[in-house]
């Protein structure tokens, strides 16, 4: 080979190499949406974000395009010390009126305290399906992982690769399912001390303020971006759900293990779970329940 010929492929290499060390910049996929002076870019490569909380306000950011089907992630170092009565959240939404959205909302606690993990999930508008969790680590410490696996037949919630929640398919109980309503992914911190913390009783202490929480690790390579409002771009990704790994078995159902990472987190860490609760709704059970626990 010429050198001539050599010298692009070095270059293309060189670049990939250099994005794989760096990590992914926050400005290739995401913006600020709101708050942005409350926010802090602590690194030269700019492949990390501070979003933060005052008593003035919040801060947040979205992605640039929305996304249908995939494997998405990133890494969040929450906030440390009391983080009474903040709500730090990950999530995607559409903009449709009858919305879909998948959540991720961590509940600070008075220092020393664990986090409390909530995740809903809304189909058409309708949501009410929380489930909340304790954490088996200290998410303040260092990075951890949180994404979601979302194909035809179920999204998987997961941290650090460990799958906490299911949302099956489940179209045939007449539940509608998360399947043409592509995603804006957010993030952001504000107060919820109203609610957040043993249901409002521990408030925001302003004299810790400002209240910063870091994310990183920003990974979309594995999901399909819809870039535009042709019906074209969200065919595309109808059509690449079934050329991706993640549109194909085995992650069509779930593994043996990642049954068990379920029956873990029930047995060890569950604090409430929609399905379970019976006096909410008289009694009844919601119809996807039958199936989102092994």
């Amino acid at each position: 080979m010429s050198k001539m010929k050599f010298l692009p492929l070095l270059f293309f290499y060189g670049a990939l190499y250099f994005q794989l060390v760096l990590g992914v910049r926050f400005s290739d996929d995401f913006f600020v949406n709101f708050g942005a002076e409350h926010t802090r870019q602590p690194d030269r490569s700019a492949t990390t974000i501070q979003l933060g909380l005052n008593n003035v306000s919040g801060s947040g950011f979205r992605s640039k395009y929305p996304y249908l089907y995939g494997h998405l992630s990133m890494k969040i170092k929450l906030v440390g010390g009391n983080s009474a009565g903040t709500v730090t959240s990950y999530y995607m939404a559409s903009t449709f009126k009858r919305w879909s959205e998948l959540d991720f909302e961590f509940l600070g606690n008075v220092s020393g305290k664990p986090y409390i993990l909530q995740t809903n999930v809304f189909s058409e508008g309708k949501g009410g399906r929380e489930q909340r969790i304790y954490l088996w680590f200290d998410p303040t410490a260092k990075y951890h992982e949180y994404g979601f696996m979302w194909n035809q037949e179920l999204i998987l919630f997961l941290v650090d690769n460990r799958v906490i929640r299911v949302f099956h398919n489940t179209k045939d109980l007449g539940v509608p399912y998360l399947e043409y309503q592509p995603m804006y992914i957010y993030s952001s911190i504000w107060n919820g001390e109203s609610w957040a913390t043993r249901g409002g009783l521990d408030r925001i202490d302003w004299e810790e303020q400002p209240f910063l929480a870091s994310y990183t690790g920003f990974n979309l390579r594995d999901a399909c971006a819809v870039t535009s409002n042709e019906a074209s771009a969200m065919h595309h990704c109808y059509k690449r759900l079934f050329r991706s790994s993640y549109g194909w078995a085995p992650n069509l159902a779930l593994s043996p293990a990642q049954i068990e990472d379920l029956r873990w987190i029930r047995k060890r860490f569950m604090i409430y779970d929609y399905c379970t609760d019976r006096k909410r709704f008289r009694g009844r059970q919601p119809p996807e329940c039958s199936r989102n626990w092994p």
